[in-house]
């Protein structure tokens, strides 16, 4: 009998491992859902509070809010940490290329369709794949090339340059998708020294401060009551947004979790009809299907990868 119990014992485990794996996806994709939603969301307001207010002073006022969001929340958590270990050269290129891709993504949004403006932007993670390879030496499968290449197509159908339906902003949110993937690509290098709400509370102050040089160049408006609402609900969802991400990555598997990143374009496509009263083209919903189809193939890919790579390294034990 006691023969027999061992067997039991272990399946009995792998039982509830398998549950709790469940469970920790289960909530990490809850999260991902979440954050999606916050950052649509957060870009939607933005997007109508720009029909009366200048990027500058959008990029200003969000930042402040931003700030003084995260600095609650940093003295929630028992006053701020040591931010010595930011001011390096590191810290400095990864605010310099938030900054850029907050510059550009907020003024082609305000030019362009809002679901083309999302869909656009559904290009990152396969951008940051590419970056990863040619510039960290990471191997990346002639798969996940494909997949690039792919989902690069999808991109030119929603863009469609050299057609009368081509609206030059499409490239500030290009532009936008290689800096937000140079971003990830330094933070990726950077370890876990600095803490990620002092990361918050250093780029939403230099774009804050960033926001002030549109004096030099755009009229400023005096906000509305509505407008101070609405960028503050934006900083809200902003936060609420990388914080519903970090809560994804770390309670889910990332192969499982990061798919549901895809779900922006569901929120984007209901905010653009239900607001805006926009209705992408049909060209538009190919290319949408195109990037999202190459981005989930990669994960997958990429999933792929990581359990050959724990095979190997298991057999070579």
């Amino acid at each position: 009998m006691r023969g027999c119990q061992a067997p039991m014992t272990t399946t009995r485990e792998g039982v509830q491992s398998t549950l709790h794996a469940g469970a920790s996806n289960a909530r990490g994709i809850a999260a991902m859902l979440f954050s999606m939603a916050c950052f649509v969301t957060s870009d939607t307001l933005i997007k109508i509070v720009g029909r009366d207010m200048p990027v500058g002073e959008i990029m200003f006022a969000r930042g402040f809010f931003a700030v003084m969001i995260v600095g609650v929340m940093l003295l929630a958590q028992g006053g701020l940490p040591q931010i010595k270990p930011a001011f390096t050269p590191i810290v400095a290129w990864r605010t310099f290329v938030e900054v850029g891709s907050t510059v550009f993504f907020f003024t082609g949004l305000m030019r362009l369709p809002f679901a083309d403006a999302a869909a656009i932007g559904q290009f990152t993670p396969l951008a940051v794949t590419a970056g990863a390879a040619m510039f960290l030496g990471e191997p990346v499968g002639w798969r996940r090339w494909l997949a690039t290449a792919v989902g690069l197509v999808g991109v030119l159908m929603i863009i469609r340059p050299g057609t009368s339906a081509f609206n030059p902003a499409a490239i500030l949110i290009v532009i936008c998708v290689f800096f937000v993937a140079a971003r990830d690509l330094i933070t990726k290098q950077m370890g876990s020294g600095v803490p990620i709400l002092v990361l918050i509370l250093i780029s939403a102050g230099a774009i804050a401060i960033t926001g002030l040089l549109g004096l030099l160049i755009e009229t400023w408006v005096v906000p509305t009551p509505a407008m101070i609402g609405g960028l503050a609900l934006s900083a809200i969802g902003v936060t609420g947004g990388y914080y519903g991400a970090i809560v994804a990555m770390r309670a889910g598997e990332i192969s499982v979790v990061a798919p549901f990143r895809y779900s922006a374009m569901l929120f984007a496509l209901m905010w653009g009809y239900i607001i805006f009263d926009e209705v992408p083209a049909p060209t538009t919903w190919i290319g949408i299907a195109i990037v999202v189809t190459a981005g989930v193939y990669m994960f997958h890919r990429e999933n792929v990868r990581k359990r050959q790579a724990t095979s190997m390294a298991q057999a070579a034990r």
